[in-house]
């Protein structure tokens, strides 16, 4: 974030952040750590919610959690605890800017109720978008449109 603010060609003052999946999830914890980041929009957030995710997925890496805690049955509360330290949800509690998220209800692999979990979790101003017949690409392109929609009216001057 500090390196992209000194570039000649940015404000300084209205960077926003936004991503898919594991971008979305770094999106989400970028708005959580920078205090003054402009606006955020994430599209299926990934590692959000690791606890619900372990329950309700079998895809990765979610699976290799639920495999290792299958096989470590004592550390349970102490994986998720680790876990925590970078959980999407501890990130959006902290963020304050507008926020934009997407998730598709048909998403195998960023369930949409981890999404809902930073979703309400979020500091902020903030609004859902919810694709109910689709996967990871949630929304697609139409959620990119959203995405330049918000942004500009947030970062007009």
């Amino acid at each position: 974030m500090q390196t992209v603010r000194t570039l000649d060609f940015v404000d300084s003052e209205r960077v926003a952040v936004a991503g898919n999946s594991q971008g979305g999830g770094i999106a989400l914890a970028t708005a959580g750590l920078v205090p003054d980041v402009a606006a955020l929009y994430a599209q299926a957030p990934f590692l959000c919610d690791f606890r619900r995710g372990v329950r309700i997925t079998s895809e990765g890496p979610y699976a290799e959690i639920a495999g290792y805690l299958g096989a470590h049955r004592w550390e349970v509360e102490q994986v998720f605890r680790t876990l925590a330290y970078f959980d999407g949800i501890g990130f959006a509690a902290r963020a304050i800017a507008p926020a934009w998220f997407s998730c598709g209800l048909m998403d195998g692999l960023c369930p949409p109720s981890t999404a809902f979990g930073a979703f309400h979790a979020y500091g902020g101003q903030k609004e859902i978008q919810v694709w109910d017949y689709n996967g990871h690409d949630a929304g697609g392109a139409q959620d990119l449109a959203t995405a330049v929609s918000a942004f500009g009216a947030v970062l007009q001057k």
